[in-house]
């Protein structure tokens, strides 16, 4: 297969907070590297840019959230999406990286040839059909649906009387003030949404089948105020950064070596709070322990505050169907809502939902293995952004893309057309993301998988990560990919 289109030498997938940090890192790693970042939607910004339900806000610190080269400069260390939006675009227009983006331009297919030593892939834009060429392919798409999320088919909801809507597709139109409304979900999605209608609403039901591990966290760090008062913003930025990459590697560890005395610790905070231990021990003391599943972060007690104001509360139960005036539970008691709010999570879909073919054979994610959190077996040239579930995104996106800059640069030095990463031995699979939450849980087969040891195994330490990664030998287990001799002749 001949090339075809334009080319570039690297094609990035996604203009969210990954796909504007893998620009940077490649204009300035690699720079005499062309490359274009490809935006199926009509702005950047990605998961920054698309939920605009009231109150969105990180669940990470931003300071860690945030990148290592463009200092965080707002007051917020939680932030909502307004203000991680307008960073994430600040940073584009000043590094130029906006002038490399192509809007409305969705990757649906990739076609690798070791013939040509090229990827050809199919492009959709405003409904019609184009390809273009690169050497090599960066998804930084993410790891969900843009299109659609997790949409349970409730019994009896074309009988409710009232509104139903969706985080991901929120109308600008709802009028929600003095209603009653009920949010089914216990994600961070959903203890977001609880505390910022309960401003406006009558009254802010959180409907949970089980409880979810909730942290109080103040939205602002007095230490980095201090900090950010005596040094310049880039010196700050690292050392608060540092601080909290510390702290956040250090509270995880505390949870999973001490899970009792975690568990003692988070609803111990939650009783002082909302000054009633039954109520915390009925809804925020969940069977499972601290970071089996992502822990949601509250920052200065939003949540448990709206509740002692009487604005929210929390019931655990299962829905037995909806009815005209609300929503029927398992235990028969209705619970009236005039607006029921769909927070039931992610619906998950590997890389963009593009499909791979490597020498006209399709590519059966599941089938492969992933190599330091980045490259996949099988698929040459080939890398994937994938973020850490109990950290911040951000620490290994960029590790991931200075990675693959070094990739780049080793190609080069090595004089390779292609590598692919190929162990040495059988490795055991294991799920790429090993949390327990449902929405993870649902779609995970899909993926690829992760190995038993390094560098297969993807790592939930950005310490060590950041200690290794970059001091990876890529000759160990970067197999080169060369042209076919027939090939090298026309």
């Amino acid at each position: 297969m001949t090339a075809v289109g334009e080319y570039v030498d690297v094609v990035i997938v996604g203009a969210g907070l990954s796909g504007i940090g893998a620009g940077y890192r490649l204009q300035t790693e690699v720079p005499d590297k062309s490359y274009a970042i490809l935006e199926a939607r009509d702005t950047l910004g990605g998961t920054w840019d698309l939920f605009r339900y009231p109150g969105v806000r990180s669940d990470s610190d931003m300071f860690t959230l945030s990148y290592p080269f463009e200092p965080w400069r707002e007051p917020e260390s939680i932030a909502e999406g307004p203000a991680i939006l307008r960073y994430i675009t600040d940073t584009a227009r000043r590094h130029g990286i906006d002038d490399k983006i192509r809007y409305r331009t969705k990757v649906v297919a990739a076609q690798w040839s070791s013939a040509d030593a090229r990827w050809t892939l199919t492009l959709e834009r405003d409904g019609r059909a184009s390809t273009m060429s690169c050497r090599f392919l960066y998804s930084c798409a993410g790891y969900y649906n843009y299109d659609q999320g997790h949409a349970p088919q409730f019994p009896g909801v074309a009988d409710f009387a009232g509104t139903v809507v969706y985080p991901q597709f929120w109308p600008e139109d709802l009028d929600y003030a003095g209603k009653k409304v009920v949010v089914i979900g216990s994600g961070a999605t959903a203890v977001t949404l609880v505390p910022a209608m309960s401003r406006d609403a009558e009254l802010v039901t959180m409907l949970q089948r089980t409880p979810t591990w909730i942290s109080a966290l103040p939205s602002r760090d007095k230490v980095a105020d201090r900090i950010r008062s005596l040094l310049s913003p880039r010196l700050a930025h690292r050392v608060i950064r540092t601080k909290n990459i510390l702290m956040s590697t250090a509270f995880y560890q505390y949870c999973r070596r001490r899970p009792q005395a975690a568990r003692d610790l988070l609803t111990g905070v939650a009783a002082k709070i909302l000054k009633d231990e039954q109520l915390v021990a009925d809804h925020f003391t969940p069977d499972y322990n601290p970071w089996d599943q992502r822990l949601c972060a509250i920052p200065d007690a939003d949540f448990f505050k709206a509740m002692n104001k009487g604005k929210a509360e929390v019931v655990t139960d299962h829905i037995d169907s909806f009815v005209p005036e609300g929503i029927r539970l398992a235990s028969g008691k209705v619970l009236e809502a005039d607006v029921v709010v769909s927070a039931t999570g992610l619906q998950l879909l590997a890389f963009g939902g593009i499909a791979l073919e490597v020498d006209g054979k399709p590519v059966d994610l599941s089938d492969q293995f992933v190599w330091q959190g980045t490259m996949l077996t099988g698929v040459p040239n080939f890398a994937v952004c994938i973020g850490y579930t109990n950290a911040s995104w951000t620490l290994r996106g960029d590790l991931t893309s200075r990675l693959v800059c070094k990739v780049l640069a080793h190609l080069d030095r090595r004089g390779y057309e292609a590598v692919v990463p190929e162990p040495d031995r059988a490795l055991s699979e294991r799920p790429l993301l090993d949390l327990a939450s449902g929405y993870i849980q649902r779609s995970i087969a899909e993926f690829p998988r992760q190995g038993d040891r390094h560098p297969w195994k993807v790592r939930q330490n950005y310490i060590l990560d950041s200690a290794t990664t970059m001091r990876t030998d890529l000759d160990k287990t970067l197999r080169p990919v060369r042209r076919t001799p027939a090939l090298q002749q026309v």
